[in-house]
């Protein structure tokens, strides 16, 4: 098999959670063959990661790496990290605190852009079905469509955003795209790289044929004020950078509401972030996506308004 994949994790605090992970990988049928790597890039957490280290040594089918880092780069830097040490030809992102669900996950993926849909589509990512590790309900919020009513019973569809916490990329689509971008720490820099990834002449999927047991662990996450503080700031560049103009006005006016309901106080934090927003076109270039990639967009059924 000439094409392998490239499993990419950063992890902070939830080493117990990254050991499942680790075990559930190790699970997997062909995996030797299938596997170019495990790179698993530790986040300057101040837990123990013994237990991890030594699993990982008794494992070098995983062909696993374990990266330390002095500091905390966030997910996008993480990432990036990761992306640019990759050999595979097929990137596999999973969050710490999900697991592989079915021994068969990685033989599937790794033919996942040979299917004729996603072929004829020039697919360059994939998100598969997510669940929650405790029911074994669908996480819809780690569905790739706003419309899930619509969308929740299609095996497979082309959409406009991917999610962070399970999704398989083709490594060659960087060299068009670029990585993440290092100014967000957290939250809406898969929309950022999306927008990038679609405007290359790729489309984006989704495909339940593998399911990801995602944990939702709150060890490691940002506080909630902090969390909608960093969404609604990135979410307004991403819009600037890539929407036409009207979308940067609907997007900083609704995530600033969303901010004010469920904050629950902060208010200090709210005019510092208004403040970093109206400054927005003023630091921020705009690189606003080709009216084919706006009408591709609208034929998904994107949601660009917020």
């Amino acid at each position: 098999m000439a094409d392998k994949i490239s499993i990419l994790i950063i992890t902070y605090n939830r080493a117990a959670d990254l050991l499942d992970l680790l075990k559930s990988i190790a699970s997997q049928s062909n995996k030797v063959e299938i596997l170019e790597e495990v790179l698993i890039l530790n986040n300057a957490s101040s837990d123990s990661y013994s237990e991890v280290i030594e699993y990982v040594n008794a494992h070098p089918e995983l062909k696993a790496k374990y990266i330390l880092s002095d500091t905390n780069s966030g997910v996008a830097g993480g990432r990036n990290k990761l992306m640019s040490m990759a050999k595979g030809s097929f990137l596999l992102v999973l969050d710490d605190d999900t697991v592989l669900t079915n021994p068969s996950d990685l033989q599937k993926l790794s033919g996942l852009f040979d299917e004729p849909f996603f072929k004829k589509a020039n697919t360059g990512v994939i998100t598969m079905r997510v669940i929650y590790y405790d029911n074994n309900e669908v996480q819809v919020t780690a569905f790739p469509h706003k419309k899930y009513e619509k969308y929740a019973s299609t095996p497979r569809f082309l959409t406009s955003y991917f999610i962070g916490c399970a999704h398989i990329m083709k490594k060659e689509v960087l060299s068009k795209t670029g990585l993440y971008p290092e100014d967000f720490h957290y939250g809406m820099e898969e929309y950022d790289l999306g927008y990038r990834i679609l405007n290359a002449g790729y489309t984006i999927g989704f495909d339940n044929g593998v399911t990801i047991a995602h944990k939702e662990s709150p060890l490691g996450r940002q506080a909630n004020y902090k969390k909608l503080q960093m969404q609604w700031v990135n979410k307004s560049k991403v819009a600037w950078r890539y929407l036409p103009f009207k979308y940067f006005v609907t997007t900083s006016v609704s995530w600033a509401i969303q901010y004010l309901r469920k904050a629950k106080g902060h208010i200090g934090i709210f005019f510092a972030s208004l403040l970093q927003i109206i400054n927005i076109p003023l630091t921020e270039k705009r690189k606003v996506v080709s009216k084919n990639t706006l009408e591709y967009l609208r034929k998904v059924e994107a949601r660009l308004k917020y």
